[in-house]
């Protein structure tokens, strides 16, 4: 009897070793490129997608390449995780602007990023140009251009120089990317509360609401490959990354209803006329904007403060924090590009611009052309959100020939988009700020759908020439003054997350040039 049952058993196990040997050995066979995930029956092609999860931009980087920059990936049966992934020029310039109406962000999108509620980012139609009308018309006043590089270069000379001497001084090891997110945190803050948390200091405090802004986006990025129903019924049962965002979620909330009762308050006790125009934040602002006509909000609504609030915490601080990291960390391996910036300073910036920032001129900035370029590259190489996705509100066929259905998941790899040899050339992995500059020295233009960085179309960022000016200012003030030089073994990686952190941070020994000719 129990040789007959081992003898099942041996049968069984064999059985089963055949089934999956051979059928794998099939259906990798099967796949029309190495590079392409298996599709697993049942499972779909998420088991290979999450086993690289470590280097998934990577990894969707060589499929797409591989696939003629559009690849459908199928996610397990009945789940509806298919995804469309596109980094096609002409698939991306037919969806962000030819027929920009049939896909607007949806209510699957706004499911996925439900932390940040009815704010721009998750708008639509009537609602999201609203908002877009009242943050151009705010953004765009000159009084606010003015707040806006006061509060600047205040923090440049008051927060970040200070840090960096301290560090060089003591000779200390410094995380570069958790500096630039506190700069960014800080000016941010200021420019949409009217709130200096103070997060830029030499004792690094740590600052809840930014932890909580990173803890939401990375879940975030995990919901995009799990069925809906699962991290629905994580966040119901409170387990898992959906109980991390759940705190999350509830920091925000309350950091935010702070920060509006303190607003009230203020205006409350001086008045809206004694404020200053020139020091107007957006939170003063948009307690003036009139909300009766959205279903949604309410005269004084609060929510639609805190909202506010959060979508352009968001925007300012976590974006421009990446794209200052991966910069400074492209010039520490390509100091020659380090020694023309330094350069191209010293030439084309009066003495007077060049080593105070406090009377930087925006307009003269203007004239580093390298610069601009070296930025630009960083930009296309390590885009601060690495991906977006769009769904058409009715079937459309692509300019790729791929027809997608209602609500089909159309992914846009920015992170890919920059490596591709069909759309930036042979050396598209290669950081060269040259690329961005004509035979006669002047700033080339790309089109938007081929570098997608701030947006395509309609919803093309508002505060890109902010955030440029922003980036300029301080390049300027650390390539002039300072020697960067990365620890030695630090390892480099991305997070798997909605903005393109390092998930080592960017260990950093900081020098202060004693020559600055």
């Amino acid at each position: 009897m129990a040789m007959m049952i081992s003898l099942v058993e041996i049968t069984v196990s064999f059985l089963c070793f055949s089934f999956f040997f051979f059928g794998y050995r099939f259906l990798i066979m099967k796949k029309p490129h190495r590079s392409f995930p298996t599709n697993w029956p049942f499972l779909g092609m998420l088991p290979g997608i999450l086993v690289e999860i470590p280097r998934v931009y990577d990894y969707i980087t060589e499929f797409l390449e591989a696939s003629n920059l559009t690849f459908l990936f199928k996610g397990p049966c009945l789940v509806g995780v298919n995804m469309l992934f596109t980094v096609d020029p002409a698939n991306i310039h037919h969806i962000m602007s030819s027929n920009f109406t049939n896909y607007p962000k949806g209510s699957e999108f706004k499911k996925l990023f439900d932390v940040l509620g009815d704010g721009i980012f998750n708008a639509d139609f009537d609602l999201w140009m609203d908002l877009r009308k009242s943050a151009q018309s705010m953004m765009c006043r000159p009084e606010f251009q003015r707040f806006t590089l006061r509060t600047n270069m205040s923090k440049l000379e008051k927060g970040l120089v200070p840090i960096l001497d301290h560090f060089a001084e003591k000779k200390l090891v410094v995380d570069l990317q958790d500096v630039f997110q506190r700069f960014t945190f800080d000016t941010t803050s200021v420019l949409a509360t009217g709130i200096d948390p103070g997060c830029l200091s030499i004792e690094m405090p740590e600052i809840e609401f930014a932890r909580a802004l990173d803890e939401a986006m990375e879940v975030i990025f995990f919901r995009h490959f799990k069925a809906k129903i699962v991290w629905k019924i994580q966040r119901l049962l409170g387990f898992g990354d959906e109980l991390k965002m759940k705190i999350a979620h509830s920091t925000l909330d309350r950091v935010c209803s702070k920060c509006i009762a303190s607003k009230r308050d203020e205006v409350t006790r001086g008045g809206v006329t004694s404020v200053d125009s020139s020091s107007k934040d957006l939170l003063m602002s948009y307690m003036d904007v009139d909300t009766t006509k959205y279903k949604l909000l309410s005269p004084g609504d609060d929510k639609f403060l805190r909202d506010m609030i959060l979508s352009f915490m968001i925007a300012g601080r976590d974006t421009t924090g990446s794209a200052l990291t991966w910069f400074f960390w492209l010039l520490t391996k390509n100091p020659q590009v380090t020694t023309k910036i330094r350069q191209e300073i010293n030439t084309k910036l009066s003495p007077r611009t060049n080593n105070d920032s406090d009377h930087i001129n925006p307009q003269e900035l203007n004239k580093l052309v390298y610069l601009h370029g070296a930025l630009c590259e960083a930009l296309r190489l390590y885009p601060p959100v690495p991906f977006q996705h769009k769904s058409p509100t009715k079937p459309d066929l692509l300019p790729s020939g791929h027809r997608v259905d209602a609500s089909t998941k159309i992914v846009f790899c920015l992170y890919s988009l920059g490596r591709m040899k069909s759309v930036w050339g042979e050396d598209a992995s290669d950081f060269k700020p040259e690329r961005w500059i004509s035979e006669t020295g002047s700033s080339i233009h790309v089109p938007s759908y081929k570098f997608l960085s701030f947006n395509a179309g309609p919803r093309t960022c508002l505060g890109k020439e902010v955030a440029m000016t922003q980036m300029k200012t301080v390049a300027v003030k650390i390539i002039q003054n300072y020697e960067i030089k990365i620890v030695e073994g630090h390892k480099i990686e991305p997070v798997p997350s909605i903005i393109l952190h390092m998930k080592q941070g960017l260990k950093v020994m900081v020098t202060k040039r004693s020559n600055l000719v």
